[in-house]
């Protein structure tokens, strides 16, 4: 049986636990290793012993590992530990550190052997990083419902049927149609949504019952390993979902474990969450060891790029509520946990956190006492900016700081600007339709506003769908409607979203986001015609963009900063994109030497309703003013 010094593991410092905890396939059989301090007796039963208590019972050591050595399992085989609790009480739990488990209902854990031989991404392995001074375009997605089972996606069948009952998508379905996807609409990384185990499919993999688990619906261990080989191939990164602050209470799973509070808080206060979960002791060592583990199991054996952590406000503050305070166990956690990630990785994954908080330095650095993470979603671009979109333009006006307000915090962190999945669920109307006005008047104002999303700094997310311009909400037993692409509307807007993508991750002037030489407001005060503008600066072009959320065209002035032609690049409102001004009518306008907003020289532009805007020109020499 393999032997490994616990130091780590009871210091709260372990990466590689699962390396020792769990069901190892040996020369003498299947090790089978449990962490319960507290439990009076544990064996492991299953498909090997007819699931037999007496065949193979678990020896305990001083330290409370219990193990033993099975010569007759096998892998592929079912299996749990029947724990008599420290109450006398007996229950079967799956293993803590199981690699796979039964379809659900089902929650056996299966014996898994990981060894893959296929990797063939050495090149990507080495080379890639942060992507600090890249074009980062992320597609979030759900792997089981991105597509139906029966249906591919370049064709347009009828609306998506709903899954066969247990049945979804697997790895090697898709992932050929998603590279091609992917490259089509510049995207640089997948975000897959969590693939830990999970009982409950409505809770899309945010409620864990299975840390080191592959869910078991899309495909075995293996199968995923080949999934993130081909993208790596392709050039696709893969960020993988991790919840890190909760887990289910089912009894099968970690609650109360051997009989006491051995993952979760001890007071039910601090253990109970919102989400009808239990809340991480993130003060206790041997959980910190436990999830450490857990999110370098899925960097090391999945060769995931990095970890977008959920849910970060809770562990940040108890319950989540900056008026219970700071949560210094949880805080200590995370730091540790991303100061060691990064030097096990030398600075090479992204560790990004979901935090809906102002807790301060959330992408500084541990040395510097920041929570060490790379990159933190801009909840509040996402809140603001949706808000204002769904007002009567009538009213925009007094909320003209709700688009503004952003850079007034921008560099505070490293931002990501999401438009997620969260955003298109439980009745909130999907991005287009969140949009005021008509069906003419919403794909205008949606086009205007991944304008002005990929125009603004920091990186981009978009949850499946959206490139689509889907009106129906995400649910996870269907996959995307990609019968719209039959829709001249839709089809218009997929054509806009390629072309956008394009202009702003193919040049250099939308890589550095997080410089403040980089961006520049031409006009953020014009709240009477509800436009605003603002410059991308780049080693060779500056990029104007020019945006209208007003009913009304205008015939405008702006400031900008070189002699030349300002060429039109991009206008949503051309016919192509489903709007109204014909794809001839290319405005390349000549600027004349009269300063306008802080800048030496002016434009005068034709600006559409609803409408948005990108010039491009080549740099030229400074002037002093």
């Amino acid at each position: 049986m393999k032997k490994m010094d616990l130091t780590p593991f009871f210091q709260g410092r372990e990466l590689n636990a699962y390396e020792y905890f769990g069901a190892h396939p040996e020369k003498e059989g299947v090790s089978f290793i449990v962490y319960a301090p507290h439990a009076q007796a544990i064996s492991v039963v299953g498909d090997f012993n007819e699931w037999d208590t007496t065949k193979n019972p678990m020896e305990k050591d001083a330290e409370g590992v219990w193990s033993v050595v099975v010569p007759e399992a096998k892998c592929g085989q079912a299996y749990k530990y029947r724990i008599t609790q420290q109450n006398g009480n007996v229950v079967d739990k799956i293993d803590p550190y199981g690699f796979s488990a039964k379809v659900r209902p089902e929650h056996d854990s299966i014996i898994t052997d990981l060894s893959f031989d296929g990797w063939t991404d050495q090149e990507w392995m080495e080379t890639r990083t942060k992507g600090f001074d890249k074009p980062i375009s992320i597609y979030e997605m759900n792997v089981g419902s991105w597509r139906d089972r029966n249906t591919r996606v370049e064709e347009v069948p009828g609306a998506g049927e709903q899954h066969e009952d247990g049945l979804f998508v697997h790895y090697s379905d898709i992932v050929d149609e998603l590279i091609v996807h992917c490259k089509k609409y510049h995207f640089s990384h997948v975000e897959v949504m969590p693939l830990s185990e999970f009982p409950f499919d409505g809770s899309w993999g945010y409620q864990v019952s299975g840390f080191f688990s592959v869910t078991s619906r899309y495909g075995t261990p293996l199968e995923l390993k080949e999934f993130v080989n081909r993208l790596h191939d392709a050039g696709i990164g893969v960020i993988m979902d991790f919840v890190p602050v909760h887990f289910v209470k089912d009894a099968y799973a970690l609650a109360y474990f051997d009989g006491t509070p051995l993952y979760e808080y001890p007071k039910h206060e601090d253990a109970d969450s919102e989400w009808g979960t239990s809340n991480f002791d993130l003060w206790k060592e041997s959980v910190r060891s436990f999830l450490m583990s857990a999110a370098n199991y899925w960097l090391k054996e999945y060769h995931v790029d990095g970890l977008r952590m959920d849910a970060i406000s809770n562990a940040i503050f108890w319950k989540g509520n900056k008026m219970l305070g700071e949560n210094k166990g949880a805080t200590d956690f995370i730091k540790r946990m991303n100061f060691t990630l990064n030097q096990e990785y030398k600075g090479k994954i992204m560790l990004i956190a979901e935090d809906s908080t102002d807790f301060p330095n959330v992408c500084k650095s541990t040395l510097d006492g920041g929570l060490g993470y790379d990159y933190k979603w801009d909840l509040g671009w996402m809140n603001d900016t949706l808000k204002y979109l769904k007002l009567d333009p009538i009213y925009r006006k007094w909320h003209h700081n709700d688009i503004t307000f952003s850079m007034a915090y921008f560099y505070s962190e490293h931002f990501i600007l999401p438009l997620s999945h969260d955003e298109v669920v439980h009745g909130k109307a999907t991005i287009v339709d969140k949009m005021w006005g008509s069906y003419d008047d919403k794909f205008a104002q949606a086009r205007a506003l991944y304008t002005y999303m990929f125009g603004h700094p920091g990186k981009k997310l978009n949850f499946m769908g959206n490139e689509l311009g889907m009106l129906r909400e995400w649910d996870e037993m269907k996959g995307c409607d990609w019968f719209l692409r039959k829709y001249p509307m839709h089809a218009s807007f997929e054509k806009f979203f390629e072309d956008m993508t394009g202009i702003c991750t193919e040049n250099d002037a939308f890589f550095y986001g997080y410089d403040p030489t980089n961006f520049q407001w031409i006009n953020a005060d014009d709240a009477d015609h509800n436009t605003f503008s603002f410059m991308r600066k780049g080693s060779k072009y500056t990029y104007v963009f020019i945006l209208n959320f007003s009913t009304n065209p205008y015939q405008l002035q702006f400031g900008v900063p070189y002699r030349g032609t300002y060429t039109e690049l991009l206008n949503t409102q051309w016919e192509k994109y489903g709007g109204r001004i014909s794809n001839d009518d290319i405005q390349n306008v000549r600027a004349f030497h009269l300063p306008q907003n802080n800048q030496p020289w002016r434009i005068n532009v034709k600006v559409p309703a609803l409408g948005a805007m990108i010039f491009r020109v080549e740099n030229g020499k400074e002037e002093t003013k």
